[in-house]
């Protein structure tokens, strides 16, 4: 059992917490306004070991933490806890991208570079590995719903943060012939690049589940 932290508590978030609360690990979801964040989650009854906390506090208190925040805005989100993130893990499963007029993702905030790599830069007593960033985000939970198996890319300069992380992909239903180790952090910047297929996927087939994937 890994006490795990989450910033963000939209589809995403919430969805990484239920999955991994299931596989047994405590989850400590962050948001701004926590009490407003319990009362307005839909569904049913939050896990007993998924608590709401603050961003600062979820980040403190937890060993592993998720960035699960708008790209756009991540950045100086996590730079305000370097302090409260050193000596961790940060999964970033986020695309930093300016939007379209209809929502959907169109430019890249970091283009030449990656959120990933600007974390890394901005926080460098933290192990950053990205992941996860390539599919929808029912896909990030369920990979097995997929007729083709998904491929989940990992980017990140400490080869022991790799592994654990592999090891919660793992507890989210992902096999390890499915887990592509790209290198160091700046391959981040291929896989975030990948953003821009997706608007012109859904806009002709709809939020229908898919991933990026490899074939071999």
């Amino acid at each position: 059992m890994t006490d795990i932290g989450i910033l963000g508590t939209g589809r995403v978030g919430t969805g990484l917490a239920a999955r991994l609360s299931a596989a047994g690990h405590r989850i400590t979801l962050g948001h701004r306004r926590p009490e407003e964040a319990a009362t307005r989650t839909t569904g049913p009854a939050p896990a007993p070991r998924i608590t709401f906390a603050d961003h600062r506090t979820t980040a403190r208190t937890t060993d592993i933490v998720i960035n699960a925040t708008p790209g756009d805005s991540s950045l100086a989100r996590l730079t305000a806890l370097r302090t409260e993130l050193a000596g961790k893990i940060l999964i970033d499963v986020s695309n930093a991208t300016r939007d379209a007029a209809d929502g959907l993702p169109a430019d890249l905030c970091y283009p030449g570079s990656s959120l990933a790599e600007k974390l890394q830069a901005a926080l460098p007593e933290t192990r950053v590995v990205k992941t996860l960033n390539t599919m929808l985000s029912t896909v990030m939970t369920a990979p097995q719903t997929l007729a083709t198996p998904p491929t989940a890319y990992l980017s990140g300069d400490d080869e022991n943060a790799k592994r654990t992380v592999t090891g919660l992909l793992g507890d989210l239903g992902w096999r390890p012939e499915q887990v592509e180790d790209l290198g160091g952090i700046s391959t981040a910047r291929a896989t975030e690049a990948m953003i821009l297929v997706v608007p012109h996927v859904l806009r002709r087939h709809g939020f229908e589940p898919f991933a990026v994937s490899l074939a071999r």
